[in-house]
């Protein structure tokens, strides 16, 4: 047992459907949730300032005393992972899209992806598809804006609306069957973006494969439980701002502290 905290770290938000995975699954772990919202979104920021980025938030973390990492954003992931992989020796859980799991649930032989920009021009996620999809049509949709409106307008907002109007017309007219949902934000809209296409198409997201993942991870290493279910959530930005977005998606009221690596 080791009582220290889990961190989750996040461009945004949207890794809070990620944390409620996580808590479900180890309800007596303690969790640092980051949202690192002073550079939201990192979707178009260019892949040597994430890397950088991601190695510092690692590291600063590791001073603060966590015992394992969550990188619940798949741009983070796509870019930075394997630099903070090897910058700190912290057990570490980096997000992917789907896109195995969609290789073997589809029926159509058409796999549908919602990223962002950068998470689909990056090298992980080429060699993904090369190495799990190479007998699928695998169509690609980047959705600038998506994620910031999903936070800043709320996911049942107009904004967001005429955003998944755009984005998911392609994926239903390419006959997709399965739908990768690429971004963490994006299963707060899961609901609105499975209307927008034919009945019986399957989305995916990773919450609960990187739950099962941390668990395995955490009990390999002997570290598994010691704390007490408290959830601390972090900031860079504005903590009055982001709390507000929190209590919004949560469902529940959330204290925002201010952080900064």
């Amino acid at each position: 047992m080791n009582p220290h905290p889990i961190a989750v770290f996040d461009s945004g938000l949207g890794g809070l459907t990620v944390l409620h995975a996580l808590r479900a699954r180890l309800p007596q772990e303690d969790f640092f949730y980051f949202a690192d919202t002073r550079f939201l979104p990192y979707g178009d920021r260019p892949e040597a300032f994430l890397k950088e980025r991601g190695v510092l938030i690692a590291e600063a973390l590791v001073r603060h005393g966590v015992k394992a990492l969550v990188i619940a954003c798949n741009t983070a992931t796509a870019t930075a992972a394997e630099a903070i992989r090897a910058a700190t020796a912290l057990p570490i859980v980096a997000l992917e899209p789907g896109v195995k799991p969609a290789a073997a649930l589809t029926r159509s032989g058409v796999i549908g992806v919602l990223a962002t920009t950068r998470t689909l021009q990056s090298e992980r996620f080429q060699r993904l598809v090369g190495n799990h999809a190479q007998h699928s049509k695998v169509v690609t949709q980047a959705c600038p804006g998506l994620a910031e409106a999903i936070e800043n307008s709320g996911p049942d907002s107009p904004a967001v609306a005429a955003l998944l109007d755009a984005f998911v017309a392609p994926l239903a007219a390419a006959g997709a069957d399965v739908v990768v949902l690429g971004c963490t934000h994006y299963p707060w809209v899961a609901e609105a973006i499975a209307r927008r296409m034919p009945p019986g198409v399957a989305l995916l997201d990773t919450g609960e494969p990187v739950a099962r993942q941390l668990d395995r991870l955490l009990g390999a290493a002997g570290l598994l439980g010691g704390g007490h279910g408290h959830l601390t959530v972090a900031t860079s930005g504005a903590p009055a701002k982001v709390s507000a977005t929190v209590d919004r998606l949560w469902g529940q009221h959330l204290p925002v502290e201010h952080w900064e690596p």
